[in-house]
């Protein structure tokens, strides 16, 4: 079933460089009080930032940016030696609170509409499952959404996106060499690694082992960091 979405066009949008592809998706959350202020934030011209969609906490969905326009949501952004996202990349928002005013679960309804409109973003363009990605991805020195409580593992089982299955992640031992073999991992799957690795950890750790989100390159998260990079050069 097609899924229904209302429109509440926001004027915070340009051309797309021309010529060059849709192929990155980006999940945020909006971390703002309620639904009503951050769609506001989005369609107001003085604030200069805006996304594709808005998802609310009961599975509305509202339209605010063709997707053939750009959208101003990633900011600052690099993933896999692409810099300046926006120009090539569909935005999400999810209506959240955040960290800043009382992170939360995402609800079901929520998921299961977000889950929907990515996977007919998906038909419509060139995305590769390892350019599904989080704010906190391709920004970590700056973002950290969706965050922890995402369920980046759902949205996978469905279709969307990347998931190591079947990886133990419970080993918190700390190799000697933890970090050397971290960095070249965290490339290879996409992360700036000119920045600091913790950071870095940090980012992937709430993306994909959220049951701890610590920045320590431990045997658990090296672990992860070897099937993600697996899967995403599988693609």
């Amino acid at each position: 079933m097609t899924l229904r979405i209302r429109e509440a066009p926001s004027p915070n949008h340009d051309a797309r460089p021309e010529g060059g592809p849709v192929d990155t998706l980006v999940l945020h959350y909006t971390g703002m009080r309620n639904a009503g202020e951050a769609i506001q934030r989005l369609r107001d011209p003085a604030a200069a930032v805006s996304a594709h969609y808005v998802v609310e906490e009961d599975g509305t969905v509202w339209r605010l940016v063709p997707e053939a326009r750009r959208a101003w949501h990633a900011g600052i952004s690099h993933w896999r030696g692409r810099e300046a996202l926006n120009g090539r990349s569909i935005g999400i928002e999810l209506v959240n609170p955040g960290h800043e005013w009382g992170y939360r679960p995402f609800p079901a309804l929520q998921m299961a509409a977000a889950c929907d409109l990515c996977l007919e973003i998906l038909a419509r363009h060139p995305i590769l499952p390892r350019d599904v990605v989080a704010h906190s991805d391709i920004a970590p020195d700056r973002k950290q959404d969706p965050g922890e409580f995402f369920d980046w593992e759902g949205l996978a089982a469905n279709g969307v996106g990347l998931w190591p299955e079947g990886v133990a992640g419970e080993d918190a031992a700390l190799p000697p060499d933890g970090l050397a073999r971290a960095v070249p991992l965290l490339g290879a799957i996409g992360y700036r690694t000119d920045l600091p690795p913790a950071m870095l950890l940090t980012a992937f750790q709430r993306r994909w082992r959220p049951e701890r989100v610590d920045g320590l390159a431990d045997a658990g998260t090296l672990a992860r960091l070897a099937a993600v990079a697996r899967l995403s050069a599988g693609d």
